[in-house]
């Protein structure tokens, strides 16, 4: 096995972000592109903001889009325990070692960091107060990514509150070195810190990982990173509006990251096989819904019909679409839903789109009803329809139509001067799967009703 060894390090104080989950993979595609080990860590010594719910968010969200962690929370591992709640001895253990170098000391009831190097005093314009300056080499990051950066830390800094609590610099790099993490995968907002971490590695004598900081997620309209409270930004709202998971892992895998000959759609396993950190760009990127939207169809289209009825039974349960008692048998609603699948875009578009299936008491749609009876006999072409439809065969879509279209062929006439008033007839509206199909679906007894609906109206 390879000796990478990569974490994702989430904190459980709000719902999962889009951000967060491309986060994670990255790091988990880097451990099984290079069949290291992919850690998940959680960050929750903010008592105040953490809960118990946005923590099972977490794990249900990395469950749902496939990334399974080897060593973490509900797994185990040889480096636990994998919250950092449960881990103030490995802190004080390390704080301890700090102390020991004499490179920590007391101010203001807070632990500092000592950096090395000559100490001169100087005015702060901005904080108005006389601050210690550190004349320091500037700290050399090979960054994977970004390439060559350096930075001047030239300040102590705080590593443990005056409360006792343990900053985010320290507890992070402690627990990379702990758990011997080979690789900090990254957002690139979080490179202005990697000085600090690099300088507490020093500190501890221990190897600096190699850093990759990936680009930003811009949002949709306008500049700035995307946050939490932008639209389409929030995981679990795929998940509720039956998204595929394939289609948002494939799409979240090009927000920065290119496989270099343009190709989007990609099973997970050719992903997997050619991701790698050269191949993630600099430049930001921008999320765009749309994209998403017609990747998730392209998935949905693609279904096998099993997994299909599945994913839409799901949907409909979680949406609560039918009462009590008034659900389909699963074989009717396994046709109508293989019937409609080549027609939509999303999963969440079922309900709406198949409601007349289920239900004789749908209205007619305005605009509809104006067109398709707008023109020509329509009551005449219903009864005519009527009669043929009595004694048709209903064994398939193909006998259907041909009976339709040596009716219209008999009385000089094309196809859609039936097909108009007949969906408007069957279904309320003038957009659908295959009229033939319609029928099919309903039954003789159901499509002969529904005609007979709409004659008695005109």
């Amino acid at each position: 096995m390879s000796q990478v060894r990569v974490r994702f390090a989430p904190s459980p104080t709000g719902f999962f972000h889009i951000g967060s989950a491309r986060t994670a993979l990255f790091n988990w595609l880097y451990a099984r592109h290079t069949g290291g080990t992919f850690v998940l860590r959680i960050e929750d010594t903010d008592h105040a903001r953490n809960s118990e719910e946005f923590l099972n968010v977490i794990y249900d969200s990395l469950t749902w889009l496939g990334m399974t962690w080897d060593e973490g929370p509900k797994v185990g591992g040889a480096y636990g325990p994998y919250r950092q709640s449960e881990r103030d001895h490995v802190y004080k253990e390390y704080l301890q070692k700090l102390n020991d170098a004499g490179r920590t000391y007391e101010k203001d009831g807070a632990i500092w960091f000592k950096l090395l190097g000559e100490r001169y005093e100087v005015f702060d314009d901005h904080r108005q107060k006389t601050v210690t300056k550190v004349k320091a080499a500037p700290t050399v990051i090979e960054d994977q990514i970004r390439g060559h950066v350096e930075r001047v830390e030239d300040e102590d800094f705080v590593i443990v509150r005056s409360d006792g609590t343990p900053v985010f610099h320290f507890v992070n790099v402690v627990d990379d070195i702990a758990m011997k993490i080979t690789h900090v995968i990254r957002g690139e907002d979080h490179l202005s810190n990697t000085s600090k971490h690099v300088e507490l590695f020093k500190a501890f004598g221990a190897p600096v990982p190699s850093f990759a900081h990936i680009p930003l997620i811009l949002k949709q309209n306008g500049p700035g990173k995307m946050s939490k409270r932008d639209q389409g930004a929030l995981v679990e709202e795929y998940q509720r509006r039956g998204f595929l998971s394939e289609a948002l892992v494939n799409f979240l895998c090009l927000l920065g990251w290119s496989p270099k000959d343009d190709s989007e759609k990609m099973p997970i396993k050719e992903i997997i096989e050619r991701f790698d950190l050269p191949g993630v760009n600099q430049t930001n990127a921008r999320f765009d819904e749309k994209k998403l939207a017609h990747m998730n169809m392209v998935y949905v289209l693609e279904q096998p019909a099993d997994r299909f009825v599945a994913l839409a039974q799901a949907y409909f349960d979680r949406q609560k679409v039918f009462a009590e008692g008034t659900a389909p048998t699963p074989e009717y609603f396994r046709e109508v839903l293989l019937l409609s699948q080549p027609k939509i875009k999303s999963i969440e578009e079922l309900p709406a789109y198949t409601s007349y299936f289920f239900r004789e008491d749908f209205a007619y749609d305005e605009k509809a009803r104006a067109k398709a009876l707008g023109k020509g006999e329509p009551k005449v072409r219903l009864q005519e329809l009527q009669a043929l439809l009595a004694t048709a065969d209903f064994s398939s879509d193909a006998a259907l139509e041909e009976a339709m279209k040596g009716l219209a062929t008999s009385k000089g006439l094309g196809f859609g001067e039936y097909q108009s008033v007949a969906r408007l007839a069957v279904s309320g509206t003038n957009v659908g799967p295959g009229i033939t199909g319609i029928f099919r679906v309903l039954g003789r007894a159901k499509t002969l009703a529904r005609i007979e609906r709409l004659l008695a109206t005109l």
